[in-house]
């Protein structure tokens, strides 16, 4: 594939899922039996100032995008774009869809909207085009805090809910359940979803990656808590920076292979360039697997 149908798919997926997103969001507002921390943040402001709630989506990203101007971080267009498109999405979700009053028919529109919500995030993570402008905040906190990412993010969420609650936003037994059960269904969605850049992308198209990436990290949180690297679930292998591959490298209890391996490719000559992530795979999952690293 050409990198500009890789980008145009990337763009295309992206899309989608800020659209599903909003209308995720839509069905669980609709169901009335709680929301996740931030949609009841902007519910509250909804009730308490009379402005449509997918305008509130709006407003408390571009508040939220904001906090990254002193946390250094730079927003990627997959960022701009989820705080521009969720909300009307959302409100076009409210528009269409009616208030639910039944119990079963709440549970059913519940489900259905964190199901959607779940595929719509493995749909706009998945084109690596930068994280929303909530998971920046938490990421970028974690890094100048020091603080474990859950720390963070608990702390950001029980504000974010406290504030919204009241305001008069919805807190109930779907608020449990969204913290329950998001994380689990998300770690199934974005491996699936995830789109598979090629390797010289790094080095052929740096700039533009960087510009359309940015920097804050993508899913951080998403896929279990790792703090100097996360777990890539489509390949089974460990993605960290430069810095924290060689310093893990070189750690006495280090896990990965320094010797040269039958079925692993010379190593690249010194001042030869490479990719800004060093990809080191477990031995152990080499031998498991039965499968090269390199053809």
């Amino acid at each position: 594939m050409t990198t500009r149908l890789l980008l145009t798919r990337r763009l295309v997926q992206l899309l989608i899922g800020l659209f599903l997103y909003g209308i995720a969001i839509a069905l669980m507002v609709r169901a009335g039996i709680g929301l996740s921390p931030w949609d009841v943040l902007a519910q509250g402001l909804s009730i308490k100032t009379g402005i449509p709630f997918g305008f509130v989506t709006n407003l408390v990203g571009l508040v939220v995008l904001a906090f990254w101007i002193p946390l250094r971080q730079r927003p990627g267009l997959g960022t701009i774009l989820n705080v521009l498109l969720v909300g009307p999405s959302a409100q076009l979700g409210l528009d269409l869809i009616p208030q639910q009053t039944a119990l079963w028919a709440q549970v059913l529109f519940f489900a259905a909207g964190l199901a959607l919500l779940a595929v719509a995030t493995g749909l706009y993570i998945g084109p690596r085009l930068g994280p929303g402008p909530r998971d920046g905040l938490m990421t970028g906190l974690h890094e100048r805090t020091g603080r474990p990412i859950w720390m963070v993010r608990t702390g950001i969420e029980v504000t974010v809910l406290t504030i919204g609650w009241i305001l008069g936003g919805n807190v109930g037994v779907g608020t449990l359940a969204f913290a329950l059960l998001v994380g689990p269904l998300c770690s199934l969605t974005l491996p699936f979803f995830a789109i598979r850049l090629p390797q010289d992308a790094a080095t052929a198209a740096a700039e533009l990656e960087s510009e359309l990436e940015g920097t804050a990290e993508q899913s951080a949180g998403l896929e279990g808590e790792q703090d100097a690297a996360r777990f890539d679930v489509r390949d089974g292998i460990l993605l960290e920076s430069d810095r924290d591959a060689h310093a893990r490298a070189f750690r006495p209890d280090s896990p990965f292979v320094r010797a040269a391996q039958p079925d692993r490719a010379p190593t690249a000559p010194s001042g030869a360039a490479r990719p800004s992530r060093t990809i080191a795979a477990h031995w152990l999952d080499d031998r498991l697997t039965r499968r090269p690293r390199h053809s």
